[in-house]
């Protein structure tokens, strides 16, 4: 089986980055709404919804463009070999332009303005050190997972994202398409604009480390990098090519 072209697979990476974000921001504001002020209700159903969400849309989309909806992990796949520099670009402009649909869509279905600066402060040495354990966390899994079974990395990459909502004190942005487009939000999931640099430096140093430290950990981790996050050609075909 062919690889999709390159045209399906950016719109493949739109749209799930779109419907990530719709369903990180349309959750926290319903979790908000509903919780009462109960802070931990709201934030335990803003990471119920993101897990599984994220895990559906792999499942949906990982065949065509590899599911990355993360440009971190577009980045390290690129680095590791799995996806030429050329469509990488693409990648990267497709998730930024799907984080904004996502919350411009998700702020529609709530009756919100299509974009407002968020006001929510998240800044400092421990937020930074989240968003670097998060991302570093989410590469770890990515590459750990996908060197033998790479059908149970959605699987994985959702249990971690949820755990890692309530183990980090960002609450896991780690994707820093999220993060730019999650400063357009004044909701619940909401970052501050000023706070935006931090957390993209943490998070692609995060990935680098991951990356660095499993491809001297595992050295044959390149031969499996296009089946990151999901394989985009048929496994059987990879198996050939090896």
């Amino acid at each position: 089986m062919e690889q999709p072209s390159l045209s399906r697979r950016l719109v493949a990476e739109g749209l799930g980055t779109t419907l990530l974000l719709a369903t990180v921001v349309g959750s926290g504001i319903m979790g908000e709404s509903l919780a009462g002020g109960n802070l931990a209700l709201a934030l335990l159903a803003n990471a119920l919804a993101t897990g599984a969400g994220l895990l559906a849309l792999i499942l949906m989309l990982g065949p065509i463009s590899g599911a990355h909806f993360n440009p971190a992990v577009t980045l390290a796949d690129a680095a590791s070999g799995g996806l030429p520099w050329r469509d990488a670009a693409g990648y990267l402009a497709m998730q930024v332009a799907g984080a904004f649909a996502g919350v411009a869509l998700a702020h529609g279905m709530f009756g919100e303005p299509v974009f407002s600066a968020s006001r929510h402060v998240r800044a400092g040495g421990a937020q930074f050190l989240s968003e670097f354990t998060a991302t570093f966390g989410l590469l770890a899994v990515i590459w750990g997972v996908a060197r033998r079974r790479s059908t149970a990395v959605p699987f994985a990459v959702a249990a971690y994202i949820s755990a890692a909502y309530w183990f980090t004190a960002s609450t896991s942005f780690a994707n820093p398409a999220v993060t730019m487009a999650r400063a357009a939000t004044d909701t619940f999931s909401g970052i501050r604009p000023a706070d935006v640099p931090a957390f993209l430096v943490a998070q692609l140093l995060g990935a680098a480390a991951a990356t660095t430290l499993f491809r001297w950990l595992v050295p044959a981790l390149p031969r499996v990098a296009a089946e990151v996050v999901m394989p985009r050609v048929d496994p059987a075909a990879i198996r050939e090519a090896r």
